[in-house]
């Protein structure tokens, strides 16, 4: 296929990228190398799709409505995987704009670009945020999600919406997928395991939210890439089923559907940290700090639905993606 990865210079983007370059498919990938986080890594992820002839970069930002037209218009893709967001919690709550921007008008233009140069399929990021205020666990997609404490979990929850709206008006086959703390070689440094790594090997204190008491579904970047894939070359069918008297949150009678994708195996914050301690031969020292705002106490994702329809099985520990990251962190940064 010829696919159109946005966000490919992103820590998913250029897995995901890589995975659909080595089996053959042709990539455009799109990014804006914004400075959220150090563009020298974006750019290094890059040179690494660059080794591959089938793969072409524009760098173009998603709000640019104009340049987004041409690049339909031109592009002829098979299909789009939209990972480009402004990602991260505590950052929306100083810098709103960006979210909105990126998230809500960027994502407008995608679906627009896919309205009138069809598509096979469109499968597009979300996040465990949108669960906000949930409390039943694991967390599963035919539960409501109406109560998010981030505006970036609601923007996230406004593209499932608009996406199920534009598969209901113009037969656009959209999926939705839930990310829940995913990690790896190549990450986010404004992720925690990256600041972890990075505070305990210059011997500085970690910031250690809530005193400890979190848990997270870590995910390994391996397994989202390969949930990812495998959902891409399926693309949902109108669930023929669907009762509109009670309405199924997952699914439509519109070719639209919504998926978590986590490791479901929730992992306290403290014993993730020893695993890190572990890979890095080295004690780090906490600092004990209260719940942010934006956070949630815990996060677990049902994939019930992405194992049943698509087989998928996440296969890394926790322990061996760990290791995994702090081989990746020593070689690229010469530690």
């Amino acid at each position: 296929m010829r696919v159109l990865v946005t966000g490919a210079a992103g820590f998913i983007g250029m897995h995901v990228a890589e995975r659909l370059l080595a089996r053959g498919d042709e990539v455009v990938g799109l990014d804006n190398l914004n400075p959220y986080y150090d563009p020298a890594l974006k750019r290094a992820r890059l040179q690494r799709l660059q080794t591959y002839s089938r793969f072409r970069f524009v760098k173009l930002d998603l709000a640019d409505r104009e340049g987004m037209e041409r690049l339909f218009a031109e592009g002829n893709f098979d299909a789009v995987v939209h990972l480009a967001a402004q990602a991260g919690v505590r950052y929306s709550l100083d810098h709103p704009h960006p979210y909105v921007d990126s998230n809500v008008t960027g994502f407008l233009h995608i679906l627009e670009g896919c309205r009138h140069h069809p598509v096979r399929h469109l499968v597009y990021a979300s996040t465990s945020s949108v669960y906000g205020l949930n409390g039943k666990m694991p967390f599963s997609v035919h539960d409501a999600v109406n109560h998010p404490i981030s505006l970036y979990a609601a923007t996230k929850k406004a593209n499932e919406l608009m996406a199920h709206a534009y598969a209901h008006l113009f037969g656009i086959p959209t999926t939705g997928l839930r990310f829940f703390t995913v990690y790896g070689p190549w990450g986010r440094p404004d992720m925690a395991l990256f600041k972890f790594t990075k505070a305990i090997l210059e011997d500085r204190p970690i910031e250690v939210y809530n005193h400890g008491n979190m848990q997270r579904d870590f995910t390994y970047i391996d397994d989202i890439v390969e949930g990812v894939v495998r959902v891409l070359d399926r693309p949902p069918a109108p669930n023929e089923g669907w009762d509109p008297e009670s309405p199924d949150p997952a699914t439509s009678p519109a070719p639209w559907r919504i998926y978590n994708i986590g490791a479901s195996r929730p992992v306290r914050l403290m014993d993730f940290i020893e695993a890190l301690e572990e890979a890095l031969g080295k004690k780090a020292k906490k600092k004990l700090l209260p719940m942010q705002p934006g956070d949630v106490p815990a996060t677990w994702a049902d994939v019930s639905d992405l194992a049943r329809d698509f087989g998928y099985a996440p296969r890394v520990s926790v322990k061996e993606g760990v290791r995994r990251f702090v081989a990746w962190y020593r070689d690229y940064y010469g530690v």
